[in-house]
């Protein structure tokens, strides 16, 4: 490890907070218009209005956040960026083709005929499944190494449905804050439904990570660390607790007019994902390929990485203060999208 009072020492894990931070940002704000997306089936005409309304002020600056964490990659992590992407070229490509059709599909369904807009609600709904299928994927192969095996593609794909559940549960969460009336219940429903799978997901990625890898079993259950971080599945076996005990409160409470605790499943998902990253995070450092390229092997020169460390400095804060801005001023209920 360089000296971490050089720029070789720092800059390298700069970049990588800055990177992980915008992958966690897009996970958790694009996992739920991604989720929303996949329903937008399940609802009746003038819900799927709703649904995309809810979404519409948002999904542009929840995925710049995806820009971001790629292009760090990119810029700071060439060797890293090469790798990754060249181990995972077709489900990235086929993440893109999901992400296309769903910006096209998001702009069209507004302008087109009564009698074809649900052909781009369907389109709307097939870019979002594969985009969440494509990104579980990609998560399950890079846990196992890139293993190209039949047991490396089968746990790519159970990762892709979970993955793909658990943009499903905080999708349906932000609906149940989003909504009111039939669709908010409903929305219910459909988060009773995938948070079990969600969670199956978390449990697979626990268990196979340290399992596939003797380092990273060392770090989770060698003492005293096994001590010190056994508050994170606990903490993870209590939010899933809370999340199932409110969701099941929830139907009472709405059908009275009751919006209490409308805001827990969504809080207590994020919760779910900051857990999960930083487990997936602790595991894997200071490796950018598991157990192959390091943070400071992967990373550019430092004089390069300093200038391209201005340029964070001054994007970054517009970022966030742009979807602050955002989310202030389209807080509150969504209603039904107007054409007129």
């Amino acid at each position: 490890m360089p000296d971490l009072g050089t720029p070789e020492g720092w800059l390298p894990l700069a970049f990588l907070a800055v990177m992980g931070l915008a992958m966690l940002a897009y996970v958790i704000l694009d996992g739920y218009d991604l989720g929303v997306g996949i329903l937008l089936p399940l609802g009746s005409e003038p819900e799927k209005d709703t649904m995309v309304a809810s979404i519409g002020p948002f999904w542009d600056a929840n995925e710049t956040w995806l820009v971001l964490g790629i292009g760090v990659l990119l810029v700071a992590f060439p060797l890293a960026h090469g790798v990754i992407l060249t181990s995972l070229y077709l489900p990235v490509a086929l993440m893109l083709v999901g992400l296309i059709l769903r910006g096209v599909s998001f702009d069209f369904r507004v302008k087109a005929r009564a009698a074809h807009k649900g052909r781009w609600n369907r389109l709307f709904a097939a870019g979002s499944a594969l985009a969440a299928a494509s990104q579980g994927y990609m998560l399950g192969l890079y846990i196992v190494g890139f293993e190209r095996g039949l047991a490396g593609h089968a746990f790519g794909a159970l990762i892709a449905v979970c993955l793909g559940a658990g943009y499903v549960l905080i999708g349906a969460s932000w609906l149940i804050m989003k909504t009111e009336g039939e669709l908010q219940r409903r929305a219910v429903g459909w988060a009773r439904r995938a948070l079990w799978v969600a969670a199956a997901g978390i449990g697979a990625v626990s268990i196979v990570t340290p399992w596939v890898n003797e380092r990273v079993f060392e770090r989770w259950f060698a003492l005293p660390e096994f001590l010190l971080l056994l508050p994170v599945p606990l903490a993870t076996l209590a939010l899933l607790f809370a999340t199932d005990r409110s969701l099941a409160r929830l139907p009472v409470r709405l059908a009275q007019g009751n919006e209490y605790g409308a805001s827990v499943p969504f809080a207590c998902t994020v919760g779910l994902y900051l857990l999960a990253f930083y487990g997936l995070a602790y595991s894997t450092f200071p490796y950018l390929v598991v157990d192959r390229i390091d943070v400071w092997q992967a990373a550019s020169a430092p004089e390069s990485l300093m200038i391209i460390f201005v340029g964070a400095v001054i994007v970054l804060p517009v970022i966030v203060a742009y979807s602050v801005f955002a989310y202030r001023i389209f807080g509150g209920k969504a209603r039904a999208l107007d054409y007129g």
